[in-house]
């Protein structure tokens, strides 16, 4: 019998096999990696905010807005999805809802982190931290909470941006401590800082590598040998969608036609295939004769 998307990532994650995981933020994206044979999905905070609603990934979305869009993912994808839950959209009850929610929604994974609400991106300017006490108790209502042991809850702190890597550090000591399955320690700003986290715990890791943000991009076979269970990648697909359809629009503006492009088009083929065109097609063929064309 074939392994749940929960047992394959939580197996994954313990043996601490490490992957890299790309960035969704739609159905697109979501499709397309999902036929690539990535060991994880992640469904990033940043993006799914900016797509779904248009505005900065600080506070500004809730968790309706989240765990629907993290349902359509995960119930559209077969790869494992790990998913951004924010504070958890509030205190403690709030963080059980949450946790039961995107559980329901077929998420595999989902990281809840120590800042204030409205919580900010964390590699952006200002970011403050709850007291550890208060995080360490939404710790243990999200394992309580799960439905699934496998179902794996991530702890991120974001307090080295304000306090420092060594409050950073006994935070995750704290946070391991209440039983959290992967230690998030966001915003890191070298390899030497990735290195003193990964020397001070025997635990699962998590890294975040963002182009242009706070952690510098750093080789994925360097993070597997610093002691990385896995890296999450959530703007590249989002900001190489940004400048293409900047590129490709301003062409457009310019040129009054499509006949000098300079970024390349997916072929309208693949991207009748993509998103499940030949199902359709062949569904239309045994149900209601030759299909007569399609626009």
């Amino acid at each position: 019998m074939a392994l749940s998307k929960n047992k394959r990532l939580a197996a994954r994650i313990r043996a601490r096999e490490f992957f890299v995981a790309p960035g969704v933020f739609d159905m697109i994206s979501a499709r397309i990696c999902d036929t690539m044979g990535f060991s994880a999905l992640y469904m990033t905070g940043y993006g799914t905010v900016a797509s779904h609603l248009g505005v900065a990934d600080a506070g500004l979305a809730s968790y309706r807005d989240m765990v629907d869009r993290a349902a359509r993912i995960a119930g559209g994808t077969e790869t494992p999805l790990i998913a951004d839950a924010d504070t958890g959209y509030g205190g403690p009850l709030n963080v059980r809802q949450t946790v039961r929610g995107y559980e329901a929604a077929g998420v595999s994974a989902m990281h809840i982190e120590d800042q204030v609400d409205p919580k900010k991106c964390g590699h952006t300017p200002g970011t403050r931290v709850i007291p550890a006490a208060d995080m360490v108790t939404k710790i243990k209502v999200a394992l309580d909470a799960r439905r699934d042991d496998d179902f794996l809850i991530i702890a991120r702190t974001d307090s080295r941006a304000g306090e420092g890597i060594d409050e950073a550090c006994r935070r995750g000591e704290a946070y391991i401590k209440a039983g959290c399955d992967v230690l998030f320690v966001e915003a890191l700003r070298s390899v030497a800082e990735m290195e003193t986290v990964a020397r001070r715990f025997d635990h699962p890791l998590m890294a975040n590598i963002s182009n242009g943000g706070v952690t510098p991009v750093t080789p994925a076979e360097v993070l597997g040998q610093i002691g990385y269970a896995f890296a999450i990648y959530p703007g590249v697909a989002f900001n190489a969608a940004a400048e293409a359809i900047k590129r490709a629009s301003a062409a457009l503006l310019r040129d009054g036609d499509s006949l000098k492009l300079d970024v390349p088009l997916m072929p309208l083929e693949e991207m009748h295939r993509v998103m499940g065109f030949p199902d359709v097609w062949a569904f239309e063929e045994k149900w209601s004769g030759p299909a007569t064309g399609h626009d």
